[in-house]
């Protein structure tokens, strides 16, 4: 994350975004909150860590892109009957 001019002091708070959203998402505990979250932290990590020349980034930076767009969708959509909300 330093190599690209992100403080190392935001790991944790990236590590507990990423675990904790995936969590609230796996037993439906506010999913449509947890999924906004987790879509815009996809689309600010593909601009700041994917967005080079680099072929196989520009790979990563689409996927970014398609995960944000699932988790949208699942914002949007909810996620049904089995859920914890």
């Amino acid at each position: 994350m330093e190599s690209m001019g992100v403080p190392a002091a935001l790991l944790p708070i990236t590590i507990l975004v990423e675990f904790g959203g995936g969590l609230a998402l796996l037993f439906g505990f506010q999913a449509r909150l947890a999924a906004l979250g987790l879509g815009v932290f996809s689309i600010i990590t593909a601009f700041i860590f994917h967005g080079t020349d680099d072929q196989m980034q520009q790979i990563n930076f689409m996927k970014n892109l398609v995960m944000a767009g699932g988790l949208f969708y699942l914002m949007l959509y909810g996620t049904g009957r089995p859920s914890l909300d």
